[in-house]
C-alpha cells in the first residue's frame, strides 16, 4: 500500500483542503478532512465540491489497491448524492471496490462524519484503468 500512500502524497488538491489518508486496504480507502474557513459555501457548510473531491480520491485510491504495479486509474464518470448539509468538524470518505474488471472498476464511497453516524452523501464511480503510463 506503499504505492498508494506515494501517490495520496502527490495530491496538490488534498493537500488543499487539508485532506488525508486515513486507511488503505486491498480494495478500501478512507479519506478524511477536516472543516476549515477555507473549505465551506456562504452559508457554513463544507462545500459540496469538497464532499465529491475527497469520495472521488477515495474510490479512485480504492481501485488502485486492486490494480497491478503496472497500471493506473482515471475517474471517467461519477454521480454524487448530498444527503444533507454538512456541519461536522471532520469528514471522511470510505470508498469501496464493488467490481473490478480489467479496463472499468466501479466503486462506491459514503462520506459521513468523524464518528460514521450521519451519511452526508453517497457516490457511486466508475474508473478507467491506464496501463504503461504510470
Amino acid at each position: 500500500m506503499d504505492r498508494i500512500r506515494e501517490s495520496f502524497g502527490r495530491q496538490a488538491f488534498m493537500r488543499t483542503i487539508g485532506a488525508e489518508l486515513v486507511s488503505c486496504e486491498p480494495g478500501k480507502v478512507s479519506i478524511a478532512c477536516g472543516r476549515s474557513e477555507g473549505i465551506l459555501q456562504q452559508h457554513g457548510y463544507v462545500h459540496a465540491g469538497v464532499l465529491a473531491s475527497i469520495a472521488d480520491s477515495a474510490c479512485g485510491y480504492a481501485a488502485l489497491t486492486v490494480m497491478p504495479e503496472d497500471a493506473d486509474v482515471v475517474s471517467v464518470e461519477f454521480k454524487i448524492n448530498m444527503l444533507r448539509p454538512c456541519t461536522a468538524e471532520r469528514i471522511i470518505a470510505t470508498g469501496s471496490v464493488i467490481k473490478a474488471g480489467r479496463t472499468l472498476v466501479i466503486c462506491e464511497a459514503d462520506v459521513t462524519d468523524e464518528d460514521g453516524q450521519t451519511l452526508l452523501a453517497k457516490m457511486t464511480a466508475t474508473m478507467f484503468t491506464v496501463r504503461g503510463q504510470v
